[in-house]
């Protein structure tokens, strides 16, 4: 990581966590949102990752990435607003296998280390009280509503900015009455049931059905189409010799 005037330029694969270590030593502001996100900088970079009503957009200056989808691969450099960050998404995740995220350089401002590091301390230690991180689990399952997008009645429905007006997927989930259903060895936690955790070995078909039991559920009760937060990897049959 390097750092010049109040810019920070960051490899891929540097975990969130030393990054925000690396910006309290340095008394850099702007990412104290971030405190206990997982993974790395090149995740939270494709899936725009956000909380407690920051983004990853909010710091991205640019974006530079590897296109290995030609035969003659080829350097690509972006501007944060060229990268298409949308709610949990941007451009490299809509193309995916196209592009490896190789760097970036994170606009941030000048800050109180004390401060910073008192503000992502706040948002870890929420994570530890509210998140099951007691378990294995894929983290959020489903994205937030967007409030515009729910047309069903909302004056009780819990508001939030994320980082605009969004009903938690967690309220949909819990209001099913889902918090605690099992299928194999992965349940809807009943700590935070926007997480499946692995409680017994869990397979994936495990955690696929209790996601489309969920899709359905919510479908059928509030009218709202549920959209995963997480991807599905392919799988592909291994090389013979």
């Amino acid at each position: 990581m390097q750092v010049s005037g109040f810019k920070c330029q960051v490899g891929s694969g540097v975990l969130v966590s030393d990054l925000l270590d690396f910006c309290i030593g340095k008394g850099l502001s702007g990412l104290e949102w971030a405190g206990g996100l997982p993974g790395t900088v090149g995740g939270a970079i494709r899936g725009n990752a956000g909380a407690f009503g920051g983004e990853m957009k909010n710091v991205i200056e640019s974006v530079v990435s590897l296109d290995i989808s030609q035969t003659n691969s080829k350097i690509i450099k972006r501007s944060g607003l060229e990268s298409l960050f949308d709610y949990r998404s941007s451009i490299f995740k809509r193309t995916p296998g196209k592009e490896i995220i190789f760097e970036a350089t994170l606009k941030l401002e000048k800050g109180n280390q004390n401060k910073i590091e008192e503000e992502m301390n706040k948002n870890i230690n929420y994570r530890l009280v509210n998140h099951p991180l007691e378990y294995p689990s894929l983290g959020s399952t489903f994205k937030n509503v967007p409030r515009e997008s729910i047309k069903t009645n909302i004056e009780n429905m819990p508001i939030k900015k994320d980082p605009f007006e969004v009903v938690p997927a967690a309220y949909f989930i819990a209001e099913a009455g889902l918090r605690g259903v099992s299928s194999g060895g992965a349940m809807i936690s009943p700590k935070h049931p926007n997480f499946i955790v692995n409680v017994l070995e869990a397979t994936s078909e495990d955690v696929k059905n209790l996601i489309k039991l969920v899709k359905n559920e919510i479908k059928k009760k509030f009218g709202v189409e549920l959209e995963e937060e997480i991807e599905y990897l392919k799988s592909y049959p291994q090389p013979r010799y």
